[in-house]
C-alpha cells in the first residue's frame, strides 16, 4: 500500500480490513472511494473532542458531514502517510497505534501519534472512526 506503512498484523478482520481500505484511500486522495467505506449514519471524530476541525467536539455525522471533514482536514494536505505499528481487533472494532504524517503544501510536515479506532456494522461499512491524538503535540512536531 503506497502511503500506508503497516508493521502490524495483517490478519483479516472486518474492522481491520475497513481501516486499511480507509487509510489507503486517504493516502491516494480518493475521496469518493473513502466516503463509500462509511455507513450512511457513520460518525468521524478526528481527533476525539473539540478541535480546529470540530469546535463543538460532536464529530462529523453522515456522509455529508464526513465529506465536509475531508475538505477541511484531508484535502488541505499535500499528502498523508500512515505508519501503523500495532493493531488490535476485538468484536466489530479495531484499534491501531501509530503515527499519521501530514505533508503540507508549504513543504512542512506534522506527525500525529495516537490510537485510531474503527467500528464496522454487519455489512463491513465503517460506523465510527475515532482518532485519539493531541493537536498541540502534533503541531510541536512541525518540520
Amino acid at each position: 500500500m503506497s502511503g500506508v506503512h503497516w508493521k502490524a498484523t495483517r490478519e483479516s478482520h472486518p474492522a481491520r480490513d475497513a481501516a486499511m481500505a480507509s487509510m489507503e484511500a486517504v493516502a491516494r486522495g480518493a475521496k469518493d472511494e473513502w466516503l463509500a467505506l462509511f455507513a450512511s449514519d457513520a460518525v468521524v471524530e478526528d481527533p476525539v473532542g473539540p478541535s480546529v476541525f470540530d469546535p463543538d467536539g460532536k464529530g462529523h455525522h453522515g456522509r455529508e458531514g464526513i465529506s465536509a471533514f475531508w475538505e477541511i482536514a484531508i484535502a488541505q494536505a499535500e499528502r498523508i502517510e500512515f505508519h501503523i505499528e500495532d493493531s488490535f481487533a476485538c468484536g466489530s472494532e479495531v484499534a491501531n497505534t501509530g503515527k499519521i504524517t501530514t505533508h503540507l503544501p508549504d513543504g512542512s510536515a506534522m506527525d500525529a501519534e495516537g490510537v485510531f479506532s474503527y467500528r464496522v456494522n454487519d455489512e463491513g461499512r465503517i460506523q465510527a472512526l475515532r482518532a485519539f491524538w493531541e493537536f498541540d503535540r502534533a503541531v510541536a512536531t512541525l518540520h
